[in-house]
């Protein structure tokens, strides 16, 4: 562990981090259990995995669809800050 301690004080200090002791010995030390879970992950057989579509199965909350007509569409237009025939004018984004 020490050495490993010492690997990310060197690694703190070129990234020109300012950790005292204890903020390396965190740092080493999570370090470290990320390191172990990568090894368990890559240990995993993923050669030919299951085919899935999503790990838990959920339904979709929904709405029916169905056509409403809008015929007011000239109030709208007329509402707007700026327009031409039958189209809203908006400022250039860009």
């Amino acid at each position: 562990m020490a050495q490993v301690q010492d690997e990310w004080s060197i690694t703190a200090e070129l990234a020109r981090l300012e950790l005292d002791e204890n903020e390396e010995l965190i740092l080493a030390r999570e370090a470290e259990r990320m390191r172990e879970l990568f090894l368990t992950m890559s240990r995993a057989d993923a050669d030919k995995p299951e085919p899935t579509t999503q790990a838990v199965e959920l339904n979709n909350r929904i709405r029916p669809d169905y056509v409403d007509s809008f015929n007011n569409v000239e109030s709208l237009i007329e509402a707007s800050p700026e327009q031409e025939d039958d189209f809203f004018l908006i400022p250039n984004v860009l």
